[in-house]
């Protein structure tokens, strides 16, 4: 099973509704099922952009807000959802982005301009794949992390704009 990179925008009152159903819950259960068109599935394609950025050295906030933007910042009061209903316990529970930060993320993703961040990724998709930090990837993965930062980008605005929290974890 391959790890993923999750996102879902969730409002504050809906984690309130999953804090008080895992206090009732004999096993701590959440109920968290957040609506699918609110959760995205960022399969490995930040985490790839992120090694890229590192490894070329690239300057500015772009390592940052990336990292922010997959991470969540430190506490929040979610450990109700540190649960197998939510995600698979393999990696860090969950993190959350209050809906301010979640805004302060989408302004920085909007101020990133993918191409010119890839601008140096090299032409031969072996190497280029290899920069990344994608062994064995199939192609070259240009079309891959344009089309994932643009999830990513997408996914943000809209919460910011709906005022919503983020909650990030892998599974």
């Amino acid at each position: 099973m391959a790890l993923t990179q999750q996102l879902a925008r969730v409002s504050p009152q809906y984690l309130a509704q999953c804090r008080a159903a895992a206090e009732v819950s004999p096993d701590g259960n959440p109920d968290w099922d957040p609506p699918a068109e609110d959760t995205v599935d960022l399969d490995w394609a930040i985490w790839g952009l992120i090694w890229f950025c590192q490894r070329m050295r690239i300057e500015g906030p772009c390592v940052q807000v990336l990292k922010r933007s997959i991470s969540g910042d430190p506490g929040g009061d979610i450990e109700f959802l540190d649960h197998p209903g939510v995600y698979d316990g393999f990696d860090s529970p969950p993190a959350l982005l209050a809906p301010a930060a979640v805004a302060e993320v989408a302004r920085g993703l909007a101020a990133l301009d993918i191409g010119e961040v890839l601008s140096c990724l090299p032409a031969d998709h072996l190497e280029a794949a290899e920069t990344c930090g994608f062994r064995g990837f199939n192609g070259h993965p240009r079309e891959y992390l344009v089309e994932h930062f643009g999830l990513l980008q997408s996914f943000y605005l809209i919460a910011s704009r709906r005022g919503l929290a983020v909650l990030t974890w892998t599974d």
